[in-house]
């Protein structure tokens, strides 16, 4: 009898590490990876593309509601290539706005919930192990020093981000007031969550350190 497909939340602020140790795991592990950010940077992405201001929430929402994701290796929105154009500090920016608003994440919630029927599921984000999947099997929060995650984010190819190590720092210190302090699924470890410091450490050792709390 095969063992039971795992649902494994990865939580964490921007460059703790969460989408190389998720894509890493759910790859070792055969199981399907969600970014949730990406989801949200879409949806940003998408209501600009459309002319739509970022805080009209009702406006927003409907295009979260409609919106067709790919989530591969490239994400797409309706059928946009936005693999590039959603690593920016301006959409990392947007992104935030986004996911300030209830209705919003009300909407994507229930789509992500939705992926569980397909399996063994590793998913990444800021309120997974908290509100998505409150009851998931494995949950971790990934975190770093301020200076560890501001160095990997401005030396990150996927990111486009410009400019000093300090800006990059800056940047990211907002993000995580914003994710922090919104009155919906704010960032927060979940009290039955695993820690783990990646400050220092390589991919493979974050990812063999959750791979110890998986059991079938």
């Amino acid at each position: 009898m095969s063992p039971r497909p795992l649902i494994i939340a990865i939580d964490g602020p921007s460059g703790a590490g969460k989408g190389t140790v998720a894509r890493t795991l759910a790859a070792r592990l055969g199981y399907t990876h969600v970014d949730t950010g990406a989801m949200y940077r879409a949806v940003a992405w998408m209501a600009g593309h459309k002319g739509v201001d970022l805080s009209d929430e009702d406006a927003v929402a409907v295009i979260a509601d409609a919106a067709a994701f790919e989530l591969g290796p490239e994400i797409r929105v309706d059928g946009h290539d936005i693999t590039k154009a959603i690593r920016t500090p301006e959409m990392d920016a947007a992104a935030g706005m986004v996911a300030r608003h209830p209705k919003v994440r009300q909407s994507l919630v229930r789509r992500q919930r939705a992926y569980a029927a397909q399996g063994g599921l590793v998913m990444e984000g800021r309120d997974i192990g908290t509100v998505v999947f409150p009851d998931a099997d494995v949950k971790v929060f990934l975190d770093a020093s301020a200076d560890e995650r501001a160095r990997r984010r401005a030396h990150d190819p996927a990111h486009t981000a410009s400019g000093q190590i300090e800006q990059v720092a800056t940047a990211l210190a907002e993000r995580d007031r914003q994710d922090s302090t919104r009155k919906t699924s704010p960032l927060a470890m979940a009290g039955d969550a695993v820690r783990i410091d990646t400050t220092g450490m390589s991919v493979d050792q974050v990812v063999e350190r959750v791979l110890t709390l998986v059991k079938p």
